[in-house]
């Protein structure tokens, strides 16, 4: 009989990143920007790798797909997170709730694959040139690309079921601006430590698999650059590798920090502040760590700009 007294949760209340009026404003605008910067970033990057036939290329095909992915990443939850600034009450319904987490589960694993996709290729290209074609055939691309997306929505539709079966029937507002595993599990009213054993369980495998992968590439690649006899040569393909293990290193440290660390050490407000990293800021990033700093990307640009400048004073002519 007690079970007809339970009201089950319809909606869920995200509460924000900070509930302190005087920086309602200004994290709207500056999130905005990053937004905005985001998105032009990596659409634009996705063009251009499109239109321009000297960027297809493997390098450039899973920089095309990482773009994609942090497009879709930040546009899952950037745009809710600012609503939180601008409305009092940030309702999000359960079916929504649900779509948000499967969204953001899918490809935050695939982003981490998609990564070591990535390392494989620059090993590939710097360690074994000569049978470079052979390693990274159009087939073999396709395959690194679509294993992560099948595998990433697979094991998103998995977690995600299995939160939205939990019962939450108590407090129903978010300690955080997306709705994400952890703080939803600390709502639930039913018994959680089956979803906490499998967050551990898929969340260690899916990042020591592709981290080795990363790793065991760079480790080559850096042992390959110390064998390059040209300092110039050395100092730019030592530069390139530092500039991908930034992204990598900071995208990896606050998943492992998130995710990897016991419940009793958690807190959901600094979780709240890791997140905002790999959520919003690392996708506004990576068009500019992995390509912008690229002769090749730099070229095209320019090109795609003065044939643009070109179609625009043709058209002037014309009227």
């Amino acid at each position: 009989m007690a079970d007809f007294n339970i009201t089950y949760v319809t909606e869920f209340i995200l509460q924000g990143i900070t509930d302190r009026p005087e920086l309602q404003v200004p994290c709207f605008l500056m999130f905005l920007v990053i937004y905005l910067v985001t998105v032009v970033g990596n659409f634009g990057l996705i063009t251009l790798i499109r239109i321009d036939a000297r960027l297809h290329t493997p390098m450039y095909y899973f920089l095309s797909h990482l773009a994609f992915v942090d497009l879709c990443y930040s546009s899952a939850i950037t745009p809710k997170m600012m609503v939180n600034f601008v409305v009092e009450r940030n309702t999000i319904p359960f079916l929504a709730c649900a779509t948000q987490l499967g969204c953001f589960l899918t490809f935050m694993i695939t982003e981490c694959f998609l990564l070591a996709s990535m390392a494989y290729d620059r090993y590939a290209a710097i360690c074994s040139p000569l049978h470079y074609s052979t390693l990274m055939s159009k087939r073999v691309c396709i395959q690194l690309v679509a294993v992560p997306y099948i595998y990433s929505f697979l094991v998103a539709l998995f977690h995600t079921i299995i939160t939205f079966r939990l019962t939450y029937c108590g407090p129903n507002v978010i300690n955080h601006f997306y709705c994400d595993d952890l703080p939803l599990l600390a709502l639930a009213c039913s018994d959680t430590r089956l979803k906490e054993i499998l967050i551990f369980a898929f969340a260690g495998f899916d990042m020591i698999c592709s981290s080795s992968i990363v790793l065991t590439s760079y480790i080559f690649i850096i042992a390959a650059i110390l064998r390059i006899r040209s300092t110039q040569g050395r100092r730019k393909a030592i530069s390139t590798c530092g500039s991908h293990m930034v992204a990598v290193t900071i995208f990896y440290g606050t998943l492992i920090f998130m995710y990897l660390q016991p419940k009793s050490n958690h807190s959901l407000d600094t979780d709240k502040m890791a997140s905002v990293f790999y959520t919003v800021v690392i996708p506004m990033l990576n068009p500019l760590i992995y390509s912008l700093r690229n002769k090749e990307v730099k070229d095209a640009s320019k090109k795609a700009l003065d044939k643009g400048c070109e179609m625009l004073k043709i058209l002037k002519l014309r009227k």
